[in-house]
């Protein structure tokens, strides 16, 4: 069952002796880095992003609260859908004006050739928008990127990385940069407030395409933050991202493979 204080509390935030923070950039600041922290993108487990199960997967009319149990209580982590959702509410219950928007990845653009894929938030405080997002595997930003004023390309650091926000046509893009690397493209979006079910489409391809996979060909992707990054597990793929630097490698071993797994959706990384 949906709980905003049993929220705030997998955040680190006691709000029996605190009572609800405020609503203010400090706030939501410390909340999107702690939710990355605490909660994990993970692509398998109960109600996260669909595996190739057979059965439709429901990605926008799910029982939030049935969610809510599994994604935060629990701390079995989920998709964008998912956490995207479940943070929007919360942010709505401390008083933050917030909204979500579409945006696409590269990847999302060339499997499904649709604008809204990708779910973001863009919240309001004191007047000016900020580019919400605690639902990406990664690597990208751990903590809100201001977006007005700040669409010309101009630079924002976060624990070694920086990241840019260029003007496309109608829409945005979102541009990482590493210390020792260049510049990529993280996704494209579009700051036009949606509804839930402008997501349908998405989901109706996604089932399509999932349902073509065998149960060893289904994604299988997790992501936590860390202090001063983000790890990624995507297939064998593990990325590190410490203090801006990436470094990637290929896990060989079965049961190394397991392990990282399990510390990511654990929180127990080193």
């Amino acid at each position: 069952m949906y709980d905003t204080d049993t929220y705030l509390r997998r955040l680190g935030h006691d709000s029996g002796r605190a009572g609800w923070p405020a609503p203010d950039l400090t706030t939501l600041v410390r909340l999107h880095k702690r939710h990355m922290e605490t909660v994990p993108f993970s692509s398998t487990g109960s109600l996260a992003v669909p595996t190739a199960s057979g059965e439709p997967v429901e990605l926008v009319d799910f029982d939030e609260d049935a969610t809510f149990d599994a994604v935060v209580a629990a701390g079995h982590g989920g998709g964008c859908v998912q956490m995207t959702r479940l943070f929007l509410r919360l942010l709505r219950d401390l008083g933050y004006e917030a909204d979500l928007i579409a945006g696409t990845t590269a990847e999302g653009t060339a499997e499904y050739g649709v604008d809204v894929e990708h779910m973001l938030i863009l919240a309001r405080v004191d007047g000016v928008r900020w580019l919400v997002d605690v639902g990406y595997a990664g690597p990208s930003f751990l903590e809100p990127l201001r977006l007005d004023g700040a669409t010309d390309g101009r630079e924002q650091v976060q624990y070694g990385c920086r990241y840019r926000l260029v003007e496309d046509g109608d829409g945005v893009l979102l541009e990482r940069r590493p210390r020792l690397g260049r510049w990529s493209l993280v996704f494209r979006f579009t700051s036009k407030v949606r509804e839930p079910r402008e997501w349908h489409a998405f989901q109706d391809l996604a089932n399509v395409k999932l349902a073509a996979l065998s149960e060893e060909s289904a994604p299988q992707l997790y992501s936590r933050a860390v202090a001063d990054g983000q790890v990624v597990l995507k297939g064998r793929r593990h990325l590190t991202v410490r203090a801006g630097v990436d470094k990637a490698r290929t896990i060989v071993g079965d049961d190394e493979l397991h392990a990282l797994r399990d510390a990511i959706l654990g929180g127990t990384l080193a």
